[in-house]
C-alpha cells in the first residue's frame, strides 16, 4: 500500500459513503484484525486517553473527553458517549512508525572472531483505527522526511508501507489545538483508507464512514453499513465546520517562515528562555519530530556488544556537540533552534512546516510555554516601533 493513497480514485456513486452504527464500530475492529491488522487506537489507561493495541471496539473512550490548557491535561466524563470527541492526547502515531527504541545491530564473540548480525526486527502489520487529522498531516510529514531524500529510513519505509490509517474527523478541538491556523484540519485530508465521522444527536450515535482507497473500500464492503442519509451527512459536516470555529489557539496571521527569520535577535528569545527548563518533553510529545541519536552498551565479559537508536532531542545539550563541545550551549539558543526549525527551516529542508497544530507541546510543557503565545510576541515584536524591545 503507498504511503499517500489517491483518494480520488474512489467512484462518485461512493463520494457520499455510508452510515453505521456502533455495532458496526465493533465490527470494524473485528475485520481488521481478522485481516490481519494489529489494531492501535485509543483507550483511557493511567488517567489519560493513550494509544493501545485493541482487542475490541469495547475498549474505545467511550464516554470520555478531556480539558487541556497549557501545562495541564485532564479527562471528563461525557453524556452523550461519544468515542472521539477528544483532543489529541500524550501519544502520537510516531512511536509506532518512528519507535523511540531500536536495535541496529548486535556482535557476539566466536572462538577468536566477533560476529555482527544486523536483525532488522519484525514488525506487525499496524491498522491505526481513529487518527485525527492533524496527525494524518504529521505522517505524512514524517513520511515525506523518511521515505526519501538523504534521511531515507528503510525500517520506517517498511513499517508506514503495512500500516493501514483510519480517520476521525474532529468535532471537539481542545483548548490548545490550532490545527486551522496549520491547515492541519479538523477536516480529513488524502492520505488514510478509510475516513470516519462521529455523530451523536437526538437521530442517535452512528458513524459517516467513506472508503479512500481501494483497501478501505474493501474493508467497507464487509461492514454492516447502510447508504449515508442526508440528515447524517449534514450533522456530520456542521460538526467540523464548527470544530474549525472552536480552536483553542492560532497562530498570528503572518508568514511563520518569515517571522522566524526576521527575528532572530529578538528579546523575546532570552524571556522564554528564562522559563524553559530545556527538559525536552516537546520534542517528544511531538508527533513530527525525528531526531535519533545512537547508544552502544556491552555486557561486562566483552563477548556481547549492541548498537541502539534512540530518540534524541534537540534540547539535550549534547545533541549539537562537536569535536568535544556543544554548538548551542544556551536554553535561549536551543528553543530558537527547535521553533525556528519546526516552523520556518523545515520548508528549506522538507518543502513544509514541521508543525500541524496539535498543541502537546503546549499540554506536556511542565511550565507551560505556548508556542502560539511566543509566535504572537515575535509578530509583536515585528510591528513594534521601539528600538528592540518587545511590546
Amino acid at each position: 500500500m503507498s504511503a499517500e493513497p489517491d483518494v480520488n480514485a474512489r467512484s462518485s456513486s461512493a463520494s457520499e459513503g455510508s452510515a453505521m452504527g456502533k455495532d458496526g464500530m465493533a465490527a470494524l475492529v473485528q475485520v481488521l484484525r481478522r485481516r490481519g491488522f494489529t489494531v492501535v487506537g485509543p483507550t483511557v489507561r493511567d488517567g489519560a486517553i493513550v494509544l493501545a493495541q485493541l482487542e475490541s471496539a469495547d475498549e474505545l473512550p467511550y464516554g470520555w473527553g478531556v480539558e487541556l490548557e497549557a501545562g495541564r491535561y485532564r479527562l471528563r466524563e461525557r453524556t452523550d458517549g461519544a468515542a472521539f470527541a477528544n483532543a489529541a492526547g500524550p501519544q502520537s502515531w510516531k512511536q509506532f512508525l518512528h519507535p523511540a527504541k531500536l536495535r541496529q545491530w548486535r556482535a557476539d564473540r566466536v572462538g577468536e572472531e566477533m560476529v555482527f548480525s544486523d536483525e532488522a526486527p519484525s514488525s506487525p502489520r499496524y491498522a491505526f483505527l481513529g487518527v485525527r487529522p492533524c496527525d494524518a498531516r504529521a505522517i505524512a510529514i514524517q513520511d515525506r522526511v523518511l521515505t526519501g531524500g538523504i534521511h531515507r529510513d528503510s525500517g520506517y519505509l517498511g513499517r508506514r508501507a503495512g500500516a493501514l490509517l483510519v480517520a476521525i474527523e474532529c468535532t471537539e478541538p481542545g483548548g490548545t489545538c490550532f490545527c486551522v491556523s496549520m491547515g492541519a484540519g479538523p477536516a480529513a485530508a488524502p492520505g488514510c483508507d478509510l475516513v470516519m465521522t462521529e455523530v451523536v444527536d437526538d437521530e442517535g450515535h452512528r458513524f459517516w464512514i467513506r472508503g479512500a482507497s481501494p483497501e478501505g473500500d474493501e474493508i467497507l464492503a464487509e461492514l454492516p453499513v447502510r447508504p449515508a442519509d442526508p440528515v447524517t451527512c449534514a450533522a456530520a459536516r456542521a460538526s467540523v465546520a464548527a470544530a474549525a470555529d472552536r480552536m483553542g489557539r492560532a497562530m498570528p496571521e503572518t508568514d511563520l517562515r518569515e517571522l522566524m527569520g526576521g527575528t532572530l535577535d529578538a528579546p523575546r528569545w532570552d524571556d522564554v528562555a528564562g522559563r524553559c527548563l530545556t527538559c525536552g518533553n516537546c520534542t517528544m510529545v511531538c508527533p513530527t519530530c525525528f531526531c535519533t541519536t545512537t547508544e552502544d552498551v556491552t555486557d561486562l565479559s566483552g563477548d556481547h556488544a549492541e548498537r541502539w537508536r534512540l530518540w534524541d532531542s534537540c534540547f539535550d545539550l549534547d545533541f549539537s556537540l562537536v569535536h568535544g563541545d556543544p554548538v548551542r550551549t544556551s536554553p535561549r539558543s536551543r528553543y530558537r533552534q527547535w521553533m525556528t526549525h519546526k516552523l520556518g527551516t523545515w520548508y528549506d529542508q522538507f518543502g513544509s512546516s514541521g508543525c500541524v497544530g496539535c498543541g502537546r507541546c503546549i499540554v506536556w510543557c511542565p511550565v507551560g510555554i505556548d508556542i502560539t503565545e511566543e509566535a504572537a510576541a515575535l509578530h509583536d515584536w515585528t510591528r513594534s516601533d521601539t528600538s528592540g524591545e518587545a511590546p
